[in-house]
């Protein structure tokens, strides 16, 4: 099932997800639905609140579908190293048609737990580590618009909310 991507504006968006305590069948599907939305929307990564359900999940493919080995599921996960720093354009699913310049670590380990439950850690450098910041930030309530200047984050939020009013949005 393809779900709609929720909008900057909605308040699950800003807000921390509760954690993933159950791994079974229903948290299976909805993985798969999330890889499934992901896809659709053309994305590299979608965190549960993108979809309107608040919890610590979120998925994640740098290789566009080029290799099911790349697939990742994070549950309840936590950033626990980061070294390096680089500037990229990045953008968001839920803030669709707008990418700006973020500072992010070059290289990040991530430490989560699978589809089954099990802990893992994993590390990441370039899109991957950006990918794992940006997902887990979702998840702590955050988009990546808070990384940005207030000039810039005001800019944007002023268009957004010219494309409310327009019924854009």
């Amino acid at each position: 099932m393809i779900y709609p991507i929720v909008k900057f504006g909605n308040p699950v968006l800003e807000k921390p997800a509760l954690p993933v305590t159950e791994f079974d069948q229903e948290l299976k599907q909805l993985i798969e639905d999330m890889f499934e939305s992901m896809y659709a929307a053309r994305g590299v990564g979608l965190a549960a609140p993108q979809i309107g359900i608040s919890k610590r999940l979120a998925v994640i493919d740098v290789s566009f579908q080029e290799d099911p080995d790349a697939k990742l599921v994070l549950a309840n996960p936590e950033i626990i190293h980061t070294e390096g720093r680089h500037t990229q354009p990045e953008g968001c699913l839920s803030v669709p048609d707008f990418r700006e310049p973020v500072a992010r670590a070059r290289k990040v380990t991530v430490r989560a737990q699978n589809a089954a439950g099990r802990w893992f850690e994993k590390t990441g450098e370039e899109l991957l580590a950006r990918a794992f910041l940006h997902e887990t930030d979702h998840l702590n309530g955050k988009l990546y618009l808070s990384h940005l200047s207030a000039l810039k984050r005001d800019l944007i939020k002023r268009k957004i909310r010219k494309l409310a009013k327009a019924g854009e949005w």
